[in-house]
């Protein structure tokens, strides 16, 4: 369940709208492209995760098969990343209980979400499983019942539904598939991308499920259906419901317009329960994710030995509560200055998602060679056609990432730039402590030894 959630984040719901304006129906194609890529990814991180399952994941992957610098480096603007996430989840969910609850300001609902689901990480990592459980159930039954319901409409067999506008011509009328022209479906992919980050969480708690081989392999031979269900499914509903260029799309939401469209009541304020669901859920596995990555990185070395040590639980408490503090310094951040240093974060940490799958690709083409020469019969999981269709996928990350470069519409420019800065300081800060490191290690007093005499 933690996997089946980890791939619906709140971006879905969210953020499909801007997508579906941009590319029209060809949004489906972008989804098509971003959900094979993660498959891919997924597959060479399974296969490395069911070999040797660990809390560090592809930081640690990373870090042995292509240097202490790189475990380092991605492990920490992982860590960036998510604690970014938790600030934009704490006020994602905050406008939502704002309003349902107007007494109590924003930031207040804010820091009572991050409280909260604080305290349940805190308790043991068992509590955060169940939290995470009946979120992602949530979703996948919301999102579930919605392709049902809409497939129905479109096919015309709903009872008591007049949805006029529902029609598979709204694929290729309006404009065409491709509206705005091919060039639209990566655009589309700059817009969608991010929506997938998350998968990778499922690989992270492997490590502290009772069967971490079997968890792995499971979560990593399923991710095709859900992406294909939950992704590419419910989209194909919203834009056969309603025409691409509808403009309750833009003005309601994708899926809430959709809905509507079906002339269901209350049909915003459900839809605001499963997108508080996702948010919450997002803040859950995102405290989780930078706690554990945070704990990884402090047993391999690479941060306080504090964020190593667990509790009676085995819940490491200084990894969380660090993890937290800056997730509050960074909702600050967003309610102070949204426009100047919380623009920042996120724009620095926006294509960190990409430099991971790009460390993951890089990752296993070493690994591969580790595993099958030190321990074959752990390859459980394989990455198909290797190595071509690694170097196929790192090739497609590159590219996406150097058309980000030319995208000054959707701020794709400042965020490539902006992250590789961050990046680069990291992986300099990584050389250093690595040479740092090494002196110390060659610095070893002689004084110890015994003292030679010889005789001429």
């Amino acid at each position: 369940m933690i996997a089946i959630g980890g791939v619906i984040g709140a971006g879905l719901f969210v953020g499909s709208s801007s997508g579906i304006a941009t590319a029209g129906p060809g949004i489906l194609l972008s989804y098509a492209l971003v959900g094979t890529l993660v498959v891919l990814v997924m597959r060479m991180l399974g296969e490395m995760s069911a070999a040797n399952p660990t809390s560090g994941s592809f930081s640690a992957h990373a870090d042995r098969a292509l240097g202490r610098w790189a475990g380092f480096s991605i492990g920490w603007l992982y860590w960036f990343f998510w604690v970014v996430v938790l600030a934009v989840e704490a006020t994602a969910g905050a406008k939502i209980l704002e309003g349902w609850v107007p007494a109590v300001p924003q930031w207040g609902w804010a820091l009572i979400v991050m409280i909260v689901l604080t305290a349940t990480n805190l308790v043991s990592v068992g509590s955060y499983g169940e939290f995470e459980f009946w979120f992602a159930g949530i979703k996948v039954v919301a999102i579930g019942a919605f392709v049902v319901v809409g497939l129905l409409a479109v096919f015309g067999v709903l009872p008591g539904v007049h949805a006029d506008k529902a029609s598979f011509s709204n694929l290729t009328g309006h404009g065409g598939f491709l509206p705005h022209g091919p060039g639209a479906i990566l655009t589309g992919v700059l817009l969608v991308v991010f929506s997938f980050m998350g998968s990778e969480i499922a690989t992270l708690a492997a490590g502290e499920s009772e069967d971490p081989q079997r968890a792995v392999t499971k979560s990593t031979n399923s991710i095709i259906w859900r992406i294909g269900v939950f992704y590419l499914g419910s989209i194909l509903v919203v834009v056969s419901l309603l025409p691409w260029n509808d403009p309750s799309i833009a003005k309601d939401g994708s899926y809430v317009a959709a809905l509507n469209s079906l002339g269901i009541p209350h049909a915003g304020e459900v839809m605001n329960v499963i997108v508080l669901t996702s948010v919450l859920s997002c803040l859950n596995s995102g405290l989780y994710t930078a706690s554990r990555m945070a704990f990884s990185l402090g047993q391999r070395g690479d941060a306080p030995k504090a964020f190593a040590r667990t509790t009676a639980r085995g819940v490491p408490m200084a990894a969380i509560l660090s993890s937290v503090v800056f997730g509050f310094v960074a909702v600050f951040f967003n309610y102070e200055y949204p426009d100047t240093v919380f623009l920042f974060l996120l724009n620095s940490s926006g294509a960190v998602a990409l430099f991971v799958w790009l460390a993951i690709c890089f990752s296993q083409l070493r690994m591969r060679k580790i595993i099958q020469r030190e321990a074959p019969e752990k390859l459980v999981v394989k990455m198909w056609l290797y190595p071509y269709l690694t170097w196929a996928t790192a090739a497609m990350i590159v590219f996406v990432l150097v058309y980000m470069l030319f995208d000054t519409k959707h701020d794709g420019r400042e965020t490539v730039l902006l992250s590789l800065l961050v990046a680069a300081v990291v992986v300099v800060i990584a050389f250093i402590k690595q040479k740092v490191d090494a002196g110390r290690r060659t610095a070893v007093p002689v004084a110890d030894e015994p003292t030679k005499v010889t005789t001429g």
